[in-house]
Parts: C-alpha cells; sequence; structure tokens
C-alpha cells in the first residue's frame, strides 16, 4: 500500500521547500510590525498586500487542502482526524443559533467533513438523520440539554467530549501509527486542558467524569480527582505519566502548555521528513502547514498589539523544517 504513494510524498517533498523555516520565523519576530509582517509573508507567496490577515490564513488553509485533494483524491477520508474538530465546532455553534434568538453571523468555519449548510439546517430543523450517527445522538443530547438547562456550559462539555472522542477514535481507524498518534495527543492534551480550567473554577469530580474523554496515555478517573483537589493535584499526577515533561509548561501558563502540545506534535512527525513512503509524508505536511499558520497568526497578533518581544518569542512554535 505505501508504494501508491510514492508520487505523492515526492509531490510534497517539493512542497515542504516554501514551508516557512525557523530563519523566516525569527524574521517574522524581529519585523518591526503587523505590515512589515505581512510584507515578509507576501514575498514568501501568502496572501496580497490589499488582503485582510484572516482572508489570507483561510486562503492559505484552503491551499493546503486543495493540495492534498490533488495528491490522494481517493483517500481524503484519512485525513478526516484532521477536519473533524471543525464539524463539531459548527455542531456547537448550529445548536446555539437555533436555540438563542438572532443571527450571528461568521459562527461557522470551513474546513470541517460536513458541509457547514448541512449542519445548520439539521439543528434549525431538528432533522438529526442528515447527520452521521456518531454525532446525530451528540446532537440531540446537546441541543435538548440546551433547551431544558439553558446552560451553554453544560451544551458545550457534551459536544467537545464528543469532538476529542472523534478525533481519537479517527486516528485509531486509520491504522496509521502517526494518524493514531495524533488523534491520543489531541484527546488527552484536551483533557489536561479540561481538568486545568475546571480546577481554576471550582468544578466538582461529577462535573469532571462528564467533560474528559477517555483515552490510552491518562487515567480519566485519576485526572478528575486530581482536577477536583486543584492545580498542584493535576501537575502530581501528570508527573507519573507520559506527560511529565510538560507540568512545568502548565505550572508557567495554559498558554505556555499549548504551545507545549504543538511543539511535542512536530517532534512526532519530523522523522517523516525524512520517509519517503506511505501517508506518513503527506500527514505530517499537513501538521506542518497547521503549524506555520498557527505560529504566523500568533506573531501577526503579537505585533498588532505590541506585546514584548520576549512574550513573543515564548509563544513561538518550533517548525517542522
Amino acid at each position: 500500500m505505501a508504494e501508491q504513494y510514492i508520487y505523492a510524498v515526492a509531490r510534497v517533498r517539493s512542497r515542504e521547500l516554501s514551508l516557512l523555516n525557523e530563519s523566516v520565523i525569527a524574521q517574522l519576530c524581529a519585523a518591526s510590525g503587523e505590515e512589515d509582517c505581512l510584507r515578509i509573508l507576501n514575498e514568501k507567496g501568502w496572501g496580497n498586500p490589499d488582503l485582510p490577515s484572516e482572508e489570507m490564513f483561510r486562503g492559505e488553509e484552503k491551499k493546503t487542502w486543495e493540495f492534498i485533494r490533488e495528491l490522494v483524491p481517493d483517500h481524503m477520508q484519512i485525513f478526516d482526524v484532521f477536519r473533524l474538530a471543525n464539524d463539531y465546532h459548527n455542531l456547537k455553534a448550529a445548536i446555539k443559533e437555533s436555540v438563542i434568538d438572532g443571527e450571528h453571523p461568521g459562527i461557522m468555519v470551513e474546513g470541517g467533513t460536513l458541509n457547514t449548510d448541512v449542519i445548520m439546517n439539521a439543528m434549525e430543523e431538528s432533522d438529526y438523520e442528515a447527520l452521521p450517527q456518531p454525532m446525530r445522538e451528540i446532537a440531540i443530547e446537546a441541543k435538548e440539554t440546551l433547551l431544558q438547562t439553558r446552560d451553554g456550559q453544560l451544551c458545550d462539555v457534551i459536544i467537545d467530549r464528543a469532538a476529542l472522542a472523534a478525533v481519537r477514535e479517527a486516528g485509531k481507524a486509520t491504522g496509521e501509527k502517526l494518524l493514531e498518534d495524533y488523534g491520543e495527543l489531541i484527546c488527552a492534551t484536551g483533557d489536561i486542558k479540561i481538568a486545568v480550567r475546571c480546577a481554576r473554577t471550582g468544578k466538582d469530580r461529577q462535573f469532571l467524569m462528564k467533560a474528559l474523554a477517555p483515552c490510552d496515555t491518562l487515567d480519566t478517573e485519576l485526572l478528575a480527582d486530581a482536577a477536583a483537589s486543584g492545580m498542584d493535584a493535576i501537575c502530581a499526577y501528570l508527573d507519573h505519566t507520559v506527560y511529565a515533561d510538560a507540568v512545568d509548561e502548565l505550572k508557567q501558563s495554559l498558554a505556555s502548555f499549548e504551545r507545549w502540545c504543538d511543539n511535542r506534535m512536530i517532534e512526532t512527525i519530523r522523522p517523516e521528513i525524512h520517509n519517503p513512503f506511505g501517508i506518513g509524508p503527506i500527514a505530517a505536511y499537513i501538521l506542518a502547514r497547521d503549524n506555520e499558520i498557527k505560529t504566523v497568526r500568533i506573531i501577526l497578533a503579537a505585533k498588532r498589539n505590541h506585546l514584548p518581544d520576549e512574550l513573543l518569542r515564548e509563544r513561538v512554535r518550533a517548525m517542522y523544517v
């Protein structure tokens, strides 16, 4: 099966030459302001001088997926693991739009596996059959919960947990180690972020068990016990897991931990840059593009808000190339 991707991997190798490297990221960090950053990015083929930054980002995301569809038009489903989070974000938005008075443009995002209109219409009409089976049951539970309790946070918890579980299961279903590792990391680190937020807001163990998604590298019952006791207990529990080296980052801030998560993924995919076979290098390219878009977004936001250079450097992610 690996042989069928040889041509696709060769084309990915060519595209990797245009990825932003550490040198370009350093140049962006040293730029005098947002306009200077945009000029550098324009020279690298990102957007154009008249394009707002958010449209530039959407354009870059679109370019990535158009390239992947061109490479493997008959195997796009294997990459659903990267796109499911957008579906669940849109489900959350559509449920609230269908229940709360008024219209709220711009709440849906592109790039999921489902057309945004399908999700919105399903929620407005309560036509759950239009949704795929795993999402259907979650949609019913979340919407009924919101209608009965008017508790938007509880609705979010139901969908966020389902999203983490869906990404993890999609990774496992591929049978590809890199995609399985991705799904597990997204689920586990998502659980850690949930645990931290719950600890800070004083949520009890019962709430935590509703919010945490099962995964292989964490014991959610022990994590829930820890979170119910506070941040120190979370860190003490994580010290005995494969996420022990993230504890110091977590003690600094959630933003530092999120940076650690992204850098951990780059470390995981970096060996694929020397792999001439299989789906791995193609998946790694998708993640590398997502990582550089996220990093550029952070840099532009920092320049726009005049953040100190040292604070910006703390938030910048490692690059794939």
